[in-house]
Parts: structure tokens; C-alpha cells; sequence
């Protein structure tokens, strides 16, 4: 019953509007396979992508390209990559403080069900979902999987009422 009414919420605000960032230093759009699973499972659901874009993982660069994405008329900046901890993974570092709210049960939700799929590993996978700006941010880890969990078991069924939480 929740699914449905989270549903019309969205259809009444029309297609939501994200914005895909991946950050990498091996990637190219190309070659971005996490990107293409949020463009085709977004897309899919009936939402606009408005932007794609990879950056390296370089702090400076990741918060120039999401700051300007939350200056757009968006509804979500989705990062993927660099959440690790590894010296090269700054994503989580530097757009952290970007969060007016962080939505805590998001990171949980998404390490317990992480753990389902590849064990105790899931430890090591940063992502949060938060508030900047009046608009949706999220960072996640860069695999493939892992966008495809995060969309389609929390994101995708919760977005709707998210957005128009934050729209209202």
C-alpha cells in the first residue's frame, strides 16, 4: 500500500530530475557502467537525466561539479565511486559537508543489504543520502552492484516521497 502512495506522490511532481557524477580515474563516460545502470533504472522509471558527467578523484574538482549540480533545477545528484579507503577515495570526505541533513537510515540500509550480497566486505562501503539545498545527494560506492541495490532497494521505492518532502 505505502509503494502506491509513494507512487502517485511522484507522478503528481512528474518525472524527478537527477544528475548522474561518477568519479575516476579510469573511467570515461563510455565506460561508466554504474552510470549507465542509474540512467537505465531512473530512466526507466520514468525520470530525466540532466547530466553525466565523470571527474577524477580529486576533492576540488568532485565539489566544483556537485556544487554547481545543486545550483540547477534537479531533484538529485547522484555521486558514484570513491567511497572506499583507499588514499584516492575522497568522494564521502569532501562532499559530506556539503549535507544541510544527512538521512542516516540510508548508509545503514544499504551496508546491511550490501552484506547480503558480498559479506562482511560491505564494511567498506561508504554511501549516504542527504539534504543540500532543498535537493536530494547521494554517494555510493562505484560498482555496478552496488548502484543497482541502492536504486532499486531503497532509492527507487522511497524517491517520490522524497522529493516531494523536500518540495512541498
Amino acid at each position: 500500500m505505502a509503494v502506491k502512495h509513494h507512487k502517485k506522490l511522484g507522478e503528481e511532481l512528474g518525472p524527478i530530475r537527477y544528475a548522474v557524477v561518477t568519479t575516476s580515474d579510469s573511467r570515461t563516460l563510455e565506460t561508466d557502467q554504474s552510470g549507465k545502470v542509474a540512467k537505465e533504472l531512473l530512466g526507466g522509471a520514468g525520470h530525466e537525466c540532466v547530466f553525466h558527467e565523470v571527474v577524477p578523484n580529486d576533492g576540488a574538482r568532485i565539489r566544483k561539479a556537485v556544487r554547481g549540480l545543486l545550483r540547477r533545477d534537479l531533484h538529485l545528484v547522484l555521486v558514484s565511486g570513491g567511497t572506499g579507503i583507499s588514499a584516492r577515495d575522497v568522494t564521502i570526505a569532501t562532499l559530506r559537508p556539503l549535507l544541510g541533513r544527512e538521512i542516516e537510515g540510508f548508509g545503514e540500509l544499504f551496508r546491511a543489504l550490501s552484506r547480503e550480497e558480498i559479506g562482511t566486505a560491505a564494511i567498506l562501503s561508504g554511501a549516504f543520502l542527504g539534504t543540500s539545498g532543498g535537493k536530494l545527494l547521494a554517494c555510493l560506492p562505484g560498482s555496478s552492484g552496488a548502484m543497482r541495490l541502492a536504486l532499486s532497494r531503497i532509492l527507487l521505492p522511497e524517491l517520490g516521497h522524497m522529493v516531494h518532502e523536500l518540495t512541498k
